[in-house]
C-alpha cells in the first residue's frame, strides 16, 4: 500500500483486495485496495474498459443484480462491512448517479426527489416530504429554478437540470458517499461547469467518488485520483501530485495522451 493511502486517517470507505469477475478467471477489477478520504472528491480515471465503473458499482453492490458476476474482497463503509448490510441500507448510504440523466419519466420533480422513500416503502408525513424535497433541491442549486413547477414531470427539465435532479434524489437519503459514473459526459459545457461547481460545494457535507474520462475535469475538481489500467489500481494519491509528478510510467503516458 502506498504512502498516500497510509496518510488517510478515519477513511469513510476502506476497500481491501477487491476483485470483480464477469466470467470465471476474467477480472474486470483485480485486487484493488484503497482508502477514500471523508469530505473529498476522488476521481477514478483510466482508459475505457479498465474497470472504473465496475469498481464504482461494487461499492453499493449493484453487481448483485447480475448472477454471473463474482465479487471478492472487503469494503468497509463508515465502519461497517457492506456485505453484512441490507442492500436498502447500503444504497441509502451510497447513492448512485449515472452517466445519462434518468429522472423517473412518469413522476413529477417533487416525487422524483423522494422516490427512494416510496420505492423502499418508507412512509413520511407531508411536512417531512416537503422538507426533504426543498433541502435536496437547494443542495443542488435547483430549488429556485423549479419551486413553482414542482408537480411538472422531471423530464421537462433541461439535461443539466435533470442531472442535478438525479443528484438531489441521491441526496434525499443524506448518504455518506455519492457515487457518480461520468455524470457530465452527456451534458454541454455550461451544464458541466454547474455540476462541477456543485460537486466542489457538496464535499463540505458528503464524500464524492467520481468516474471520469475527462482528465481536465479530474484536475479541476478532485482532491484525490485513482488511475486504473486493465482492472488494476496503478496509482493513487493527491490529484495535484499525480498530474505533476506521476510515479508510474503508465500514469504519465495516460495523462500525456499516449494512450487511452
Amino acid at each position: 500500500m502506498n504512502d498516500n493511502i497510509k496518510q488517510i486517517k478515519d477513511p469513510v470507505l476502506s476497500i481491501r483486495n477487491l476483485s470483480v469477475s464477469y466470467d470465471k478467471g476474467k477480472y474486470a477489477v483485480k485486487d484493488v485496495s484503497v482508502d477514500i478520504k471523508r469530505n473529498s472528491v476522488t476521481a477514478i480515471m483510466g482508459p475505457s474498459g479498465c474497470g472504473k465503473s465496475t469498481l464504482l458499482r461494487a461499492i453499493n453492490r449493484m453487481h448483485e443484480l447480475y448472477e454471473n458476476i463474482e465479487t471478492t474482497g472487503t469494503l468497509i463503509l463508515n465502519g461497517k462491512d457492506i456485505k453484512n448490510m441490507p442492500t436498502i441500507q447500503l444504497r441509502r448510504m451510497a447513492g448512485m448517479v449515472f452517466q445519462r440523466p434518468n429522472p423517473f419519466p412518469t413522476m413529477s420533480i417533487y416525487d422524483n426527489v423522494i422516490a427512494g422513500y416510496k420505492l423502499n416503502g418508507i412512509s413520511l408525513k407531508r411536512s417531512e416530504k416537503d422538507e426533504i424535497v426543498e433541502r435536496s433541491l437547494r443542495d443542488v442549486t435547483l430549488w429556485d429554478e423549479v419551486k413553482d413547477t414542482l408537480y411538472k414531470k422531471g423530464t421537462f427539465l433541461s439535461g443539466g437540470q435533470q442531472q442535478r435532479l438525479c443528484i438531489a434524489r441521491a441526496l434525499a437519503f443524506d448518504p455518506e458517499v455519492i457515487l457518480l459514473d461520468e455524470p457530465t459526459s452527456a451534458l454541454d459545457p455550461i451544464a458541466t461547469a454547474k455540476i462541477e461547481d456543485l460537486l466542489v460545494t457538496l464535499k463540505e457535507n458528503y464524500t464524492i467518488i467520481l468516474v471520469t474520462h475527462n482528465m481536465s475535469q479530474a484536475a479541476r475538481i478532485s482532491d484525490y485520483s485513482l488511475f486504473m489500467y486493465l482492472g488494476e489500481l496503478v496509482e493513487y494519491g493527491k490529484t495535484n501530485d499525480m498530474f505533476t509528478k506521476p510515479r508510474d510510467r503508465r500514469t504519465e503516458e495516460y495523462l500525456t495522451g499516449k494512450f487511452g
